[in-house]
């Protein structure tokens, strides 16, 4: 499987506009061929440890079946309309990429 987890740091990164984000993945990111997991969300107050990267305000984790699924969701329409309509509030997007497997 390919973990493909994404954080974005918002320029307006207000309760509205990262609610704005959060439901724009769901619309756009869920729900594609080969996705195995599929969650977005907002950073989780309170968590402050000296460990914990606080610099985002979005998160985006889906797990794919394998590559092929990965690399047809960034070619898809939903996928790059996503980007268009959202980009412009973006000041940072850090991509992390793994191939993962599961003990479950």
């Amino acid at each position: 499987m390919l973990a493909h987890v994404v954080y974005f740091t918002l320029q307006d990164n207000s309760e509205e506009a990262t609610g704005r984000l959060v439901a724009a993945c769901h619309k756009y990111l869920s729900g594609h061929e080969g996705t195995v997991f599929f969650a977005a969300g907002r950073l989780a107050p309170g968590l402050e440890r000296p460990v914990n990267d606080l610099d985002f305000d979005v998160a985006l984790h889906v797990v794919f079946a394998d590559r092929e699924a990965h690399d047809r969701y960034q070619q898809d329409p939903r996928h790059l309309q996503f980007i268009e309509e959202n980009k412009t509030n973006w000041k940072q997007v850090r991509v992390f990429d793994a191939v993962v497997e599961s003990s479950v």
